[in-house]
């Protein structure tokens, strides 16, 4: 299959619907189209973005520290802000290769993998095998409303009744808001936003719901890295004051937060995406059922899992280093199977939260296939 000779169609406010039925094409198609090198790890060249972050994070820390900190005010509150925006953004890519170790897709060497994301994730209060299984499991079941993981749409009949007075610019902005800043966490705590389970599912308790019985081990393994970190700050906080630790380390920690949220909220919330009920439903359509999108500079920042997760959603073991390629290489096989918005960032936020209230089926349309709506 050929791509289209333009793609304008998937670049505008108001794109074309991707297919729903089954593709005419098989994963095993669309991995020959990518040049076999793109599936090979290396230990020395993953390594290098580890240090090349965490390089750029210290020295950021550095002028803050000799630089922002013996500020007077006005100038330190215009100042702080930035730094923290900077650093996050930063954080964010080391975030991403934390991920990746939870995808085997930093090394061969699955201790190795664990080792580093454990490492990386617990330092940004993230538990590691925690959010490692049951993220696992969101690319296992994405598209379902049945058993998706995380940001699992909810049907029309199960919005509740505050829906419609915050279907507004101020409703939307205050929604937005407590998304970016606690979204995070409080799905971490409480499954906020994540498929329902029996019992109390949260990601720091072994023993709840979204666990198996090998796994629960691992859980304990995480609550001790976050623990570890956390106590750390707390002796930092006492030797040195809360504020320090609040303006390097909370305030980029809050960035990464938000970013996270968003990132996976714009890749898998827009009105051209479809998805299905057990009747429906299949592995490859499910993660066909996702968007690249375009953050400009960014991109490269995060380690390019902004615009190219339709190729991460086929191929999640692939290293970030050649998703890229990979992408373009896909392109031609997917056709109208791939999705790509360049809208800005902001503003593709604010119309998803308008136009992707609920999902329902097209009005006289028996199949298992919903699509986004926003009337109320």
């Amino acid at each position: 299959m050929s791509a289209p000779p333009t793609r304008k169609n998937a670049e505008t406010d108001n794109p074309k619907r991707v297919p729903y039925s089954k593709p005419p094409f098989s994963l095993g198609q669309i991995k020959k189209a990518i040049p076999p090198h793109c599936f090979q790890r290396s230990v020395i060249r993953s390594f290098s973005y580890v240090f090349y972050d965490l390089t750029i994070a210290f020295l950021l820390y550095y002028i803050a520290s000799n630089y922002i900190q013996p500020l007077s005010q006005p100038f330190s509150f215009l100042a702080w802000p930035v730094y923290w925006y900077v650093q996050g953004c930063v954080l964010t890519g080391v975030w991403v290769i934390a991920h990746e170790c939870g995808h085997h897709a930093f090394s061969d060497y699955q201790w190795l993998d664990d080792t580093v994301g454990l490492i990386l994730h617990s330092a940004l209060l993230v538990p590691y095998f925690s959010w490692k299984y049951s993220h696992r499991r969101h690319h296992s079941n994405t598209g379902s409303i049945e058993r998706d993981e995380v940001f699992v749409p909810k049907q029309k009949s199960a919005i509740g009744w505050y829906s419609k007075y915050l279907n507004n610019p101020p409703g939307r902005f205050l929604t937005l808001t407590i998304q970016l800043t606690l979204g995070w966490p409080l799905y971490l705590a409480f499954n906020v936003s994540g498929r329902h389970y029996e019992g109390f599912a949260c990601h720091y308790h072994p023993y709840g719901p979204i666990f198996s019985d090998r796994e629960r081990l691992q859980i304990f393994l995480s609550d001790a890295g976050v623990l570890a970190v956390v106590y750390g700050l707390y002796r930092l906080a006492v030797a040195k004051g809360l504020a320090l630790v609040v303006c390097y380390y909370g305030g980029p920690l809050m960035v990464v937060n938000g970013f996270l949220v968003l990132i996976t909220y714009l890749q898998h919330t827009h009105a051209s995406l479809p998805h299905y009920d057990s009747s429906e439903w299949d592995w490859l359509r499910g993660a066909l059922a996702t968007v690249d999108r375009d953050y400009g500079i960014l991109n490269k920042v995060f380690h390019n899992i902004t615009d190219t997760h339709v190729a991460h959603h086929l191929f999640s073991t692939m290293p970030h280093y050649h998703a890229m390629e990979a992408t373009k290489a896909i392109k031609p096989i997917l056709g109208d199977y791939y999705q790509l918005d360049r809208t800005p960032v902001f503003k593709a936020m604010f119309r998803e939260a308008k136009e992707c209230i609920y999902v329902e089926r097209d009005e006289g349309d028996k199949k298992g296939v919903f699509w986004y709506n926003n009337k109320l």
